[in-house]
């Protein structure tokens, strides 16, 4: 259903109804901010490559060819323009603190909520871009391999390599920041 009323905004604005496009934007502003910030780590950055996607995006409107979900093409417009974003400048560090995360592993000890994510904030701040990215796409988004494979412009057995590597990687990650934590209480 929701790719349908993506549709049918895109099928209006295409007719003459241009200010319909704001309702795509305020849809899919949220998420296109997150993609940019997991690769940019930098806000005002991720704010100026998800305001240039959209424009991208409504520029080449009438190029969406239909075959995807109109968010997995947005997504790709927006994972891209970061990358490009990322590759002309140096971006300084940021903490992804507009981002949130949730983690449970039932191996480890009980951990608030708050420490929880503050947790897993500071491990996913480790990662590679790529693999935040893959992550917060597939657990945060729910978009499948295909779609991530789309979107990041990889095959779909790369796709699903990189998603098990960044699994591990954030296990890795997060055992070594709770034992960290515990050795300090």
């Amino acid at each position: 259903m929701k790719n349908l009323d993506d549709l049918i905004i895109i099928d209006k604005v295409l007719g003459g109804k241009r200010e319909l496009y704001n309702q795509l934007i305020e849809k899919h502003k949220n998420y296109a901010f997150t993609i940019a910030l997991n690769i940019l780590n930098n806000r005002e950055d991720a704010e100026e490559v998800a305001h240039d996607s959209f424009i991208k995006a409504y520029q080449n409107l009438a190029g969406f060819n239909r075959q995807s979900k109109f968010s997995t093409w947005l997504y790709r417009i927006v994972f891209n323009t970061a990358i490009t974003c990322k590759r002309k400048q140096k971006i300084k560090k940021e903490s992804l603190d507009t981002v949130k995360y949730t983690y449970y592993d039932s191996s480890a000890p009980e951990v608030e909520l708050q420490d929880q994510k503050r947790f897993i904030k500071q491990a996913l701040g480790k990662l590679p871009e790529i693999d935040r990215s893959i992550l917060t796409l597939f657990y945060l988004k729910d978009f499948s391999l295909d779609e991530i494979a789309e979107i990041t412009n990889m095959s779909f057995n790369t796709a699903k390599v990189r998603l098990h590597r960044a699994r591990k990687k954030l296990a890795d990650e997060m055992k070594t920041i709770l034992k960290e934590e515990a050795l300090n209480l």
